[in-house]
């Protein structure tokens, strides 16, 4: 069915009957669910513009969803539609269709779940984040962090309030910003070699990286297809030396980049799973994507590989002093200890519990964030909800799934490289 009679027979059906639930038919092809299921991605792309991350199918249904211009109400009918018949669509018990059959409806439940939030129709915080991304974070209070506060006290010198501390300490290694693409160009490239090492990636895959402003992110990428990545590196606020392997293995090897162009060779071109040619940013598919982000870096960089690159070759190409390089990385590994505060602050934000100001405190206070700092976190919770978990709970969930049973270096990265390449569901994680 191609998209325009796709989209006449969703508005004959709904002028006919409104939001009322219509029997499935069964279709000749799964393949011809998952041409329903993007033109309903696409659509819903329309009304949300950070909904579709990338998109590099089929452009006829692209511009199918465009004419079709559906709203809101519209897409959440069709797709309870969609999802009755991926329901009654037969398996014959063939286990890979019943993992896209279940990757799909997920897929739907997510899409759902932001037409209502794009509708005024909130959950709260745990339920809108099972509901986009098939699970939650863990609770930690308070006295969670004050250990760990304690132990950043311990480590740094002098008096005074702990975060002016600790950023004090910090400015000492800030790139400086004519510098800043001489850093990020090597740790992207060791970044790379590392992953090569590992996995056979597309021949003639590539990135281009900008230096922008004005985002509500540190960085991102946007994965164009056929193996190409745009991506950008916020300059709003100091970037650290760390930052550069950080966002190096994230955005690019063996993170978004390596996962998005195995999924388009492996799914995609040799599968024909469609449906990966297209990443909704609210799925489930964001747990896995960001986790394995995360956790790209321990990966690529075990031990003290990442200190003594960085000691070697960072910190001479951005013109700093590696003399307290140690202290520095043991306050970053105590830093990150303290990413679940962040959690907390939106989960209570976003709940309603407390104030954009009183977030910004609590970061100010148990993340040791500054206050602009801060404050880019509160606008990154207004856009993008409870999309914070996958960060910090996707990375653990990524680390315990590679690291079972006591793994090597070598079955981590074949465990690795078969997550990026398959369609695995949070749940397959655990």
């Amino acid at each position: 069915m191609t998209p325009r009679i796709l989209a006449l027979a969703v508005l004959t059906l709904l002028a006919s009957c409104g939001e009322a639930p219509v029997p499935p038919q069964a279709p000749a092809d799964i393949s011809d669910l998952a041409r329903e299921y993007l033109f309903l991605e696409l659509s819903m792309g329309r009304h949300d513009e950070g909904h579709v991350d990338a998109y590099f199918g089929p452009a006829d249904i692209k511009t199918g969803a465009d004419d079709a211009a559906l709203s809101l109400d519209d897409i959440r009918a069709a797709s309870m539609r969609l999802a009755e018949s991926l329901l009654a669509f037969d398996s014959g018990g063939d286990e890979a269709l019943q993992s896209r059959i279940a990757g799909l409806l997920a897929r739907l439940q997510a899409l759902d779940t932001r037409i209502a939030i794009n509708k005024g129709e909130l959950l709260s915080f745990d339920e809108e984040s099972i509901r986009l991304f098939g699970t939650r974070a863990p609770d930690y209070d308070a006295a969670h962090f004050e250990e760990i506060l304690a132990e950043i006290d311990d480590l740094l010198p002098g008096t005074g309030p702990l975060g002016a501390k600790v950023e004090a300490f910090n400015e000492a290694f800030v790139i400086p910003t004519e510098k800043l693409p001489a850093v990020f160009d090597a740790a992207i490239a060791e970044c790379r070699k590392r992953t090569l090492e590992h996995i056979e990636l597309p021949a003639g895959e590539s990135f281009t990286i900008e230096y922008v402003n004005d985002k509500p992110w540190s960085g991102y990428n946007w994965y164009q297809g056929n193996s190409v990545s745009l991506i950008q590196i916020n300059t709003d606020l100091p970037i650290y030396i760390r930052r550069a392997v950080d966002l190096g293995c994230h955005e690019g090897y063996p993170g978004h980049h390596t996962f998005n162009a195995l999924l388009e060779r492996n799914l995609v071109n040799d599968a024909n799973w469609i449906e990966f040619s297209l990443y909704p940013l609210f799925s489930p598919q964001s747990v896995i994507a960001e986790g394995s982000g995360n956790y790209g870096i321990k990966l690529a960089f075990p031990g003290d590989d990442r200190i003594e690159f960085e000691k070697q070759v960072l910190f001479p190409l951005a013109g700093l002093d590696a003399e307290e390089a140690e202290r520095y990385y043991q306050l970053a590994d105590l830093l990150a200890k303290l990413n679940y505060s962040g959690n907390e602050a939106a989960r209570d934000y976003l709940n309603g519990d407390i104030t954009r100001e009183q977030a910004i405190d609590w970061m100010k206070t148990y993340s040791l964030s500054s206050e602009e700092r801060a404050e880019q976190r509160t606008r990154f919770f207004d856009t993008y909800r409870s999309y914070v978990i996958n960060y910090n709970h996707g990375m653990d969930m990524v680390a315990d799934y590679i690291e079972r049973d006591g793994a090597d270096v070598t079955e981590r990265w074949s465990r690795f490289e078969s997550m990026l390449s398959s369609p695995m569901l949070p749940s397959d994680l655990e």
